[in-house]
């Protein structure tokens, strides 16, 4: 081939790969600033649907169980047909998904439209994860960046979404994102060439092997800390509004309400760009238990402070650690995973990782009308404590892979 020819071909697709992660950002925040716009309008439906909160936030679990449940196909399919087309599919099915619940004319076609928009929101992470780890080489920068980015997106969600609800109507709060989702998804489209003939010559073999055993004792860790992580996420991101609201006294409007509940969650952002740095001289593994202990003892401290901005702190702790561990789990789980097989593996996680958030609202509306966020934050601290156990377990046992992997290399 023409030396210039080749350059050229090698610049085209470097820009490619490029226009990909940024749109696999844009696709990552939307991803989560769509499922947590009603956590945070539920408050004003109170008034409207003349409901109590414990079994309006219940609406949104049929969201949640589809964003899990979903997450299995839709890998299944990137990996057998096309990850690009399925993300067209993920921007397109969120627009008409969240136009749906705004127009929904009672709360039973508004639990559909949620379910709908629940199914399509799936495609993204065990879809855009593996392009990202693809296109980025798991780069730990690349990552944590778009994790930032997922971040922001729950982040926003409760600001924005309360600015809208509170100038305009709680149905304006969906109608907005959906025209960004269009736009976005089609100038995906256009912007980000087809896949097709790339399902069959992905690499079927992982940087590090596993023998079966350890295979096994090491997915086995992964359910663990995946489910344990994903209660642990939707309570405190589902919650997160309501905490404020009751903890920062009465009379307190839902603007201000979004406004503390995003402050608290841009922590989660600096968090994982501090990881993103910070993974590029500490082993991933050594540094995911490190996080998770620190999220144990901020998840600790929110079940036993009162209120005020000692809560606001503790709060911001642990949800700067639950994003934080989320860049190093990934970077982890591809390490031992081939590219052929990682929209199955990471649709198994994402499962596992979201399933949780029907559970997680159940828990969330049963222990508050139990004992309040007292009793709620106090059992998310002992689920934190599961995922550091499990954490510093699989980091134990990936200590002796490394060390066996590195011994059966050639000497150079």
């Amino acid at each position: 081939m023409n030396p210039t020819a080749s350059l050229a071909a090698t610049a085209a697709d470097d820009a490619a790969r490029k226009r990909s992660i940024v749109f696999l950002n844009w696709a990552h925040a939307l991803d989560h600033f769509v499922l947590l716009i009603f956590p945070t309008v539920v408050i004003g439906l109170e008034v409207v649907y003349q409901r109590p909160y414990s079994e309006l936030i219940a609406l949104s679990s049929a969201a949640f169980i589809a964003f899990g449940v979903f997450s299995l196909p839709a890998g299944w399919l990137a990996d057998r047909w096309s990850r690009r087309n399925m993300m067209a599919l993920f921007f397109f099915g969120c627009a008409a998904s969240l136009v749906g619940v705004a127009v929904a004319p009672n709360l039973l076609m508004l639990a559909v439209a949620m379910f709908a928009l629940g199914t399509f929101a799936a495609i993204y992470h065990p879809v855009g994860m593996a392009i990202l780890i693809e296109a980025s080489g798991a780069r730990g920068r690349t990552l944590a960046f778009n994790g930032v980015c997922g971040n922001l997106g729950v982040s926003l969600a409760a600001g924005i979404s309360a600015a809208l609800a509170y100038w305009i109507s709680w149905r304006a709060a969906f109608i907005a994102p959906a025209v960004v989702c269009l736009v976005v998804g089609i100038f995906y489209v256009w912007m980000t060439p087809g896949d097709l003939h790339q399902s069959g010559t992905r690499k079927k073999v992982p940087a590090v092997t596993l023998s079966p055993r350890r295979m096994a004792a090491l997915f086995a860790l992964f359910i663990v800390i995946a489910l344990s992580a994903g209660l642990t996420f939707h309570i405190l991101t589902i919650a997160l509004p309501k905490i404020v609201d009751e903890r920062m006294g009465d009379g307190v409007p839902l603007l201000f309400v979004g406004g503390v509940a995003t402050a608290v969650l841009i922590c989660g952002a600096i968090a994982q760009l501090a990881v993103g740095r910070i993974v590029e001289h500490i082993a991933p593994h050594t540094l995911f238990a490190i996080v998770t202990v620190i999220g144990f003892l901020g998840n600790l401290w929110a079940a036993t402070a009162g209120g005020g901005v000692s809560l606001l702190i503790a709060l911001a702790i642990a949800v700067a650690a639950i994003y934080g561990q989320v860049t190093v789990n990934d970077m982890v789980l591809a390490r031992y995973t081939a590219d052929a097989w990682r929209g199955r593996v990471y649709a198994v996680r994402y499962f596992l990782l979201f399933i949780s958030a029907g559970a997680a609202i159940g828990m969330i509306s049963l222990l508050h009308k139990s004992g309040g966020f007292t009793l709620v934050l106090g059992v998310n601290a002992v689920i934190a404590l599961i995922i550091c156990l499990a954490t510093v377990a699989m980091t134990w046992m990936i200590v002796g892979i490394e060390a066996r992997h590195h011994a059966a290399q050639p000497a150079e």
